[in-house]
C-alpha cells in the first residue's frame, strides 16, 4: 500500500514535465524560405509555455536552425550561435521563460525572413525570467517585442487527465489484491 502511494506521488510530481505542447514551426509549411512564411506572425498566434517542444522540420541540404542572442537575431548574425541544429527534424524543449531566438544560418535566409522569436511569458508581469539550462533568454524591452495572442495549441494531455488515469490504475491495482 505504501509503495502504491509513493508511486502515485512520484507520477503526480512528474506531470509538469509531460504537460508541454508541441509546435511545428511554420505549421504545414515547416522551416523554409519557400512560400513566404511569416514566422513572426506564426509565433504571435501561439502561447508558449515551459516544457513546450518546438519542432523545426526542413530539408537539411538547404537549411539549418541556429539559436542566437537578440542582437544576433535582429542583425541576422550567425557568427557565434548559442546552438546549431542540422538534422532536418529538430525538437527543442523550452525550459526557461523569456525570448528564444532562432534563425536559419544559410546566407540570405534570415534576411528573407527565416527567423522566429519564441516568447515564453512569465507567470506574472512582476515575475522575472530565471535562466537555467542551455536556453538563456536575452533581455528584450517590453516595447520591442509584441506579446503573443492568448490562442495556442493545447497540451497533448492535461495534468488532470494524467492524474485521473494514474489514480484509476492505482484503484484497479488496489482492489485486485
Amino acid at each position: 500500500m505504501a509503495v502504491l502511494l509513493w508511486l502515485i506521488i512520484v507520477f503526480g510530481a512528474s506531470i509538469e514535465a509531460t504537460n508541454g505542447g508541441v509546435y511545428k514551426v511554420g505549421d504545414s509549411a515547416g522551416w523554409t524560405t519557400i512560400g513566404n512564411v511569416d514566422y513572426k506572425q506564426w509565433a504571435l498566434t501561439k502561447t508558449f509555455q515551459l516544457g513546450d517542444v518546438i519542432v523545426f522540420e526542413y530539408n537539411p541540404q538547404f537549411h539549418n536552425v541556429m539559436q542566437v542572442t537578440h542582437a544576433e537575431y535582429r542583425a541576422c548574425n550567425v557568427s557565434s550561435p548559442i546552438s546549431t541544429h542540422t538534422t532536418g527534424n529538430d525538437s527543442i524543449t523550452i525550459d526557461t521563460r523569456g525570448h528564444h531566438f532562432f534563425l536559419c544560418g544559410v546566407p540570405g535566409h534570415c534576411q528573407a525572413g527565416q527567423k522566429v522569436d519564441i516568447n515564453v511569458l512569465p507567470l506574472s508581469t512582476s515575475a522575472p525570467a530565471t535562466p537555467s539550462g542551455i536556453f538563456t533568454p536575452s533581455p528584450v524591452p517590453e516595447s520591442a517585442v509584441p506579446a503573443p495572442s492568448p490562442s495556442g495549441a493545447p497540451p497533448l494531455i492535461t495534468k488532470l487527465e494524467l492524474l485521473l488515469t494514474i489514480s484509476q490504475l492505482a484503484l484497479v491495482f488496489l482492489f485486485r489484491w
